[in-house]
């Protein structure tokens, strides 16, 4: 469709680049709705007689799909440009959203996972990863902050969602399939309408920006990536499996408290003069979401003055080190255990908004919405392996008679490793080999470019594009003896 083009969002001339983070947020404050799914699971259980386990799975398979729709579609994304990934956003999380309230009516859980689940979290992976990448590109000067923005906006989705949610619920009967549709169902419309504001403010750099961009670079030298690295070759260098390995690592450490954190706050000081009561560890809760969202822009805006290296030295050294004193010295003090992890969940939340900024200065602006959405993978396992590891753990402690802070004493220690071995991958990540840069045009010389790198982009996939149509429809991209791709 004309309207979604790629070609038809470039910015006009004076077009203001502050627009386009509301144009992004629009989309993450949607999405986030995703962390505040714990308030529809007691209801769901009761209404459709449903276990636990099984209220979770939607929540689990939305994220599942969320890395892989992000890793599968990552170059459409680039290649179709921010509106149309916006808007397919917009219509899979908003069709996810309806289809629950179907499903809640007729009271089939199965259309509830799929429609929250799997039509959602696709939704939820393209919506993710393309206003990142947009902002990226309008802020050159200052891309820790700018993804810091959007990806606050997804941790603080909860923020509003969960307070929304609840008081609709309540109205509406929490515990009747009637009332959580209707929920459901004003979820989906509302969504669709904040939705749509960021895609019609969407926009990408135009002509002049390339002007703009050189003033806002004169003072900072280190700002301007002068390669570019695809996604097919991107993952065929060793930095992004260590990052990939240092994101994991770094989320797996955060969300082991984030998914056990009121029970776990309950346990450590139960057997102690100071016990923490259920009401005051929901109150422990919100803290944590309110670090993981200040996180997000704090410490990626502090990444542009100090280094994406520098900031993860202090999300995975000090993250292990915290670790570290939750164990010797979390059960004396209440304070100092909030505190502690307060600040791992800053880290935890930092993670996701530095990341992006990282890969720019790695690969350049070229594919990075590309590269980040197949780095997202790491979430997925993360989401997996960090909830898998706390909870095997404390289960078994409590088969054998442990209690207090001996149920996660071990699951701690690996906590800890694992961030070690997070730091380590860190200090080996070195600049891409330059065998991996994609060719300069013949045209192209050392000077400035008076071509914006989105449109250079767009000059490169309309390339692409017609090369392949002139091949046969089974032809492959040639590897050269080193495993480059070439196009």
């Amino acid at each position: 469709m004309g309207f979604l083009a790629r070609e038809r969002t470039v910015a006009p001339p004076g077009w203001n680049r502050w627009l386009v983070p509301p144009a992004a947020l629009a989309i993450h404050l949607s999405i986030g709705q995703a962390y505040a799914w714990s308030v529809f699971k007691t209801p769901l259980e009761k209404s459709l007689g449903i276990t636990g386990t099984q209220s979770a799975l939607p929540f689990q398979l939305g994220i599942v799909m969320l890395g892989l729709s992000a890793a599968v579609l990552g170059t459409t994304v680039e290649r179709r440009g921010p509106r149309w990934a916006m808007f397919t956003s917009l219509v899979c999380f908003c069709s996810g959203l309806l289809i629950s309230a179907v499903g809640v009516w007729a009271g089939m859980y199965w259309v509830v996972v799929l429609g929250y689940g799997l039509v959602g979290g696709i939704g939820l992976g393209i919506g993710y990863i393309s206003p990142v990448s947009t902002l990226i590109k309008w802020f050159p000067d200052r891309p820790g902050m700018a993804t810091g923005i959007a990806i606050m906006g997804f941790g603080g989705g909860a923020l509003i969602a969960s307070p929304w949610s609840t008081s609709m619920l309540t109205a509406f009967g929490n515990t009747s399939t009637s009332g959580i549709g209707k929920a459901f169902l004003i979820h989906g419309i509302v969504y669709a309408i904040f939705m749509s504001v960021g895609v019609l403010l969407i926009r990408l750099p135009s002509e002049e920006f390339t002007k703009e961009k050189a003033e806002l670079l004169k003072d900072r030298p280190k700002g301007s990536v002068g390669f570019n690295v695809s996604a097919n070759n991107a993952i065929r260098t060793p930095q992004f499996w260590l990052l990939w390995v240092v994101l994991c690592f770094n989320v797996t450490a955060g969300i082991g408290i984030l998914e056990k954190a009121a029970p776990m706050l309950v346990d450590f000081f139960k057997e102690s003069s100071t016990p923490v009561a259920a009401t005051a560890a929901t109150g422990f809760v919100a803290l944590l979401s309110a670090a993981n969202m200040a996180g997000r822009f704090i410490w990626s805006s502090t990444s542009d003055i100090v280094g994406r290296k520098n900031i993860y030295r202090l999300y995975l050294g000090v993250g292990a080190l915290l670790y570290l004193v939750l164990l010797v010295f979390g059960p004396t003090s209440t304070p100092l255990f909030v505190v502690a992890a307060m600040v791992i969940l800053s880290f935890y939340g930092a993670g996701f908004a530095t990341v992006p900024a990282y890969l720019r200065d790695l690969f350049g602006t070229y594919q990075v919405g590309a590269i980040h959405g197949r780095l997202l993978t790491a979430w997925s396992v993360a989401g997996v392996l960090g909830p898998l590891i706390v909870n095997a753990i404390a289960d078994a402690g409590k088969k054998a008679g442990h209690v207090g802070p001996d149920l996660y004493a071990t699951s701690f220690y690996i906590m800890i490793s694992l961030l070690v071995v997070g730091f380590v991958a860190n200090e080996l990540i070195r600049p891409v080999d330059p065998k991996f840069h994609e060719p300069k045009a013949a045209d192209e010389t050392d000077e400035p470019s008076q071509k914006t790198d989105d449109e250079a982009t767009v000059a490169k996939w309309n390339e692409a594009e017609a090369a392949d149509a002139a091949k046969a429809s089974d032809e492959e991209d040639a590897v050269d003896a080193e495993g480059v791709v070439r196009k």
